[in-house]
């Protein structure tokens, strides 16, 4: 493993860390830098909050708005995408028979959001089944736009798919749904730090993302973009005073910047983590998102030669996250998606190594994800593979 990068990181090590994708790590000098906020917080906490936190979450949000290319006034801070989400259903009504749409890749949180908001509007939900393997983005542009209808009011898409780690075609499914009137929120849960981002220009009505995954600030940091013309009918799910500020700050982040006592600690060092781990290679983040992409194109090649599958989608379709099939019929394998897969455990337990094995779409059939971190280096993804084959007694 790329060991300069891995010592950054308060990661154990004695595993193999595979599993950036799922929460994140965050590097050693962000949490110093967070301590020392929440010391901060804690030796004058009135001060803190009532006269110096709405400045600095003010420079933060302009930071990080520069980050994703966003006007600063069109974003709010969330403690992770799924608030983000549950912010925006909350908001939207509908009438008995409107229509929400999603794919069968969607987060499984997201969905059953998505099934709560339509039992209580009488709304129907609508899943466009998304083929995987693929070997076109266009397949799941196809897919989206088949299912929608007139009675199509939101559609809730994922950027980059936690199960199945595939790219969405962003870009061409918001240009298509919001054309036809289609308010489009994406869940981009692994968008910031994972790709390059232009959400102003992406057109989307909603944006959810996380920053303590590929941003890798500390847990509890998110952004939700709202566009402008959305901006008066979303409030969060907590409703405290910022619903009645007078002060001279827009509305959107007053709601969202005050809902309580909480520790915003994440927030006000996501910008220091975006910087850290820029600085972490001479070309800043853009030779980071190349570096993962061709990172996660060699990692899929290397599973799916290993676990004798063919490659599950086109290159371009990938991030810095990777699912690659396993194999019908071999190794013992959960009866339904509560039990913990005893693949996982095995690989955790006797390998040290942490890599998420996913149902999908369901028991029997799985997956195994790899997210393609800067830490991980091909000698990890190669132990990884020896450590499937050796317990899916794959023998060549």
């Amino acid at each position: 493993m790329p060991t300069t990068d891995r010592a950054r990181f308060v990661l154990d090590p004695e595993v193999t860390f595979l599993n950036h994708g799922s929460f994140g790590a965050c590097p050693r000098e962000v949490l110093d830098a967070q301590a020392a906020l929440q010391r901060e917080l804690e030796r004058e906490p009135v001060r803190f909050f009532v006269r110096e936190l709405g400045p600095r979450l003010d420079a933060a949000r302009e930071e990080i708005a520069r980050f994703v290319q966003s006007a600063p006034e069109h974003l709010v801070f969330v403690r992770n995408a799924t608030e983000g989400v549950a912010a925006v259903l909350g908001s939207l009504r509908f009438e008995e028979g409107d229509e929400l749409l999603t794919t069968d890749h969607v987060y499984g949180a997201c969905r059953n959001a998505l099934e709560r908001v339509a039992a209580r509007h009488g709304a129907r939900l609508v899943i466009a089944n998304v083929p995987f393997p693929l070997g076109d983005p266009s397949e799941v542009l196809d897919a989206i736009e088949a299912a929608v209808t007139p009675r199509t009011r939101l559609a809730l898409l994922d950027h980059v798919t936690s199960p199945t780690g595939l790219v969405f075609p962003l870009e061409a499914i918001v240009s298509r749904l919001e054309g036809r009137g289609v308010r489009v929120l994406v869940d981009g849960a692994h968008g910031p730090g994972m790709l390059p981002l232009a959400l102003d220009a992406l057109g989307a009505s909603y944006y959810a993302g996380n920053l303590h995954k590929w941003c890798c600030a500390p847990k509890g940091a998110g952004i939700l973009h709202v566009r402008p013309d959305r901006q008066s009918e979303i409030h969060p799910a907590i409703t405290s005073h910022g619903m009645k500020s007078r002060r001279d700050r827009p509305l959107l982040w007053e709601e969202f910047d005050w809902t309580g006592t909480d520790d915003p600690s994440a927030w006000l060092t996501a910008p220091l983590a975006i910087r850290t781990v820029g600085a972490m290679r001479a070309g800043g983040w853009p030779e980071i998102w190349k570096e993962t992409h061709d990172k996660a194109v060699r990692t899929q090649r290397t599973l799916a030669n290993a676990l004798e599958v063919p490659v599950p989608a086109p290159a371009s379709m990938l991030g810095a996250l990777v699912a690659v099939p396993l194999p019908r019929g071999h190794g013992p394998a959960p009866r339904s998606a509560w039990d913990v897969d005893p693949l996982y455990e095995r690989l955790e337990a006797v390998h040290r190594i942490q890599v998420p094995i996913v149902g999908w779409p369901a028991p029997p059939s799985r997956l195994v994800r790899v997210a393609c971190a800067l830490y991980v280096g091909d000698d990890d993804v190669a132990c990884l593979a020896h450590a499937l084959r050796e317990e899916l007694a794959l023998e060549r």
